[in-house]
């Protein structure tokens, strides 16, 4: 009787609950682009900025076919800041795999998988967020791409104001055929690149 009793507590608390819970609204999904190739294509990020707006990168398409860093309101309405391999030889870099950081300096900054003034073995850069874009750095710029190359990971901004990221490919590796294993890397805001640890196998 008395577990009768107690089932039937249950019930009427559980009943009451129910009833007195609030009704969730619905999910809705809104899509604030969808991009044609001429605006970008296989977008990454985006990261919210301190402006309120959303900035990110897409790998593919542009004025150029290699890749943009775009801006978009939360509203939708897109802007394409920066097409990258604008310049002869792609030398600001084409192809960017990750999306962006905002730093403490208000900046945003990527990595391009691809050109540069190495040709192909990628950057790191800086664009305000009005779209001034400037290489950082190059990869394969050392002998043998000992400082690594193809980074394709966003970088992270750490408490001693450096940014740190990896290489898919190079370093000082010698168990890796062709171009090493890859590299983590700390990049100062000024460009100076420091190779912290190359992978092998």
């Amino acid at each position: 009787m008395k577990k009768l009793s107690l089932l039937k507590m249950v019930c009427i608390v559980f009943v009451f609950c129910a009833a007195m819970a609030p009704a969730l609204p619905a999910q809705v999904l809104t899509t604030l682009n969808s991009f044609d190739g001429t605006d970008g294509k296989g977008a990454n990020g985006p990261v919210q900025g301190s402006d309120g707006n959303f900035y990110g990168t897409t790998e593919y398409g542009g004025s150029y076919l290699d890749g943009t860093v775009f801006k978009i309101t939360p509203e939708g309405t897109l802007t394409t800041l920066y097409s990258f391999c604008s310049q002869q030889n792609c030398t600001d870099g084409e192809g960017p795999d990750a999306g962006l950081i905002q730093a403490s300096d208000g900046n945003f900054y990527g990595t391009t998988a691809i050109g540069g003034a190495k040709t192909s073995y990628g950057t790191v850069f800086r664009i305000t967020p009005s779209g001034t874009l400037t290489v950082l750095y190059n990869f394969c710029s050392e002998s043998g791409c000992a400082d690594g190359a193809g980074p394709r990971a966003a970088l992270v901004q750490a408490s001693d104001g450096n940014f740190y990221g990896t290489t898919w490919e190079g370093g000082a590796g010698t168990n890796c055929a062709s171009y090493g294993c890859g590299t983590v890397f700390k990049i100062r805001p000024d460009g100076t690149l420091t190779t912290l640890y190359s992978f092998d196998v």
